[in-house]
């Protein structure tokens, strides 16, 4: 295959194929969540916006005031859902955050425009909501997966104001982008996700981070080590895109694949875990880091 053709990208960012046991993964990650929200305190499906797609998952923690890790989940934007990441909330909140997860409509339902406003509402909703549930509003930290580290990335340049006037202008006071992809030029000729996202050339400059000014939070970006090169050249690119300023950390983590990472992401030993818990200035973070 040579390099930028279709067949190329399509193997490069079509990580169920890539990954062998994704879908053993995947329903991992689906049955231990039921067991999360099962076992935990926990206020589910409550409504930031008028359309169904637009609610959250909110998981407490026994600490009060604690910062507030919100995650978006990946999925190409077409799939997956807040569900499937109750599993990453129990380690967190064991460690004095509150975690919140919100959905957000689909493609091809939606336009890829569409799915940035929403949460941009569900942001607002955490901000002005989060002490109801013993949160800190003022220590909002934001990570996504996959194509939740794109919202990500574009939500850490958003600006509030313009959102509404009773929110902060730091609102987000850190974000993390988990195999993230932050330059959608290569995905508008990716074929197994062209009839879903219909991006044109517009569409990929408007909704790229790496055209963004740089944010004033500090982002961080890692990528699992046993990623396509391709994914690991997105999580460069913003750290180019943006500088070591505001892209801090910027890594590979290694023995990781594009589904794995997340297991590293919940475990209170895994390097993702310690740069999540870095940025929300969890009293307890890692003095080595």
């Amino acid at each position: 295959m040579s390099s930028r053709s279709p067949a190329w990208l399509d193997a490069q960012y079509n990580n169920r194929a890539r990954v062998s046991d994704s879908a053993v993964l995947l329903e991992r990650w689906a049955s231990t969540s039921r067991f999360v929200r099962e076992q935990m305190a926990c206020s589910l499906d409550l409504a930031y916006g008028a359309a169904p797609s637009e609610r959250l998952d909110v998981f407490p923690s026994d600490v009060s005031q604690a910062p507030v890790l919100v995650v978006l989940h990946g999925g190409w934007w077409r799939a997956l859902d807040k569900s499937d990441m109750s599993f990453l909330a129990s380690a967190f909140t064991e460690e004095g955050a509150m975690v919140v997860i919100p959905n957000y409509a689909l493609c091809p339902e939606v336009s890829m425009d569409r799915i940035p406003l929403q949460l941009t509402q569900a942001l607002a909703w955490v901000w002005r909501h989060a002490a109801d549930f013993g949160g800190d509003p003022n220590r909002i930290v934001l990570l996504g997966h996959s194509a939740g580290g794109h919202l990500a990335a574009m939500l850490s340049c958003c600006d509030w104001k313009a959102v509404a006037s009773d929110l902060p202008r730091h609102l987000i006071k850190g974000a993390m982008s988990v195999s993230g992809v932050h330059d959608l030029g290569p995905i508008r000729k990716t074929p197994f996700l062209q009839a879903d996202l219909r991006l044109d050339a517009a569409a990929v400059r408007r909704l790229s981070p790496v055209h963004f000014p740089a944010p004033e939070a500090p982002f961080c970006a890692v990528v699992g080590a046993d990623e396509s090169a391709e994914f690991k050249r997105q999580n460069r690119l913003i750290r180019q895109a943006w500088g070591a300023r505001a892209v801090p950390v910027c890594e590979e983590i290694a023995g990781c694949n594009h589904f794995d990472i997340l297991h590293d992401l919940a475990d209170p030993a895994g390097r993702s875990h310690l740069l999540a818990r870095r940025l929300l200035d969890l009293r307890w973070y890692s003095p080595l880091l």
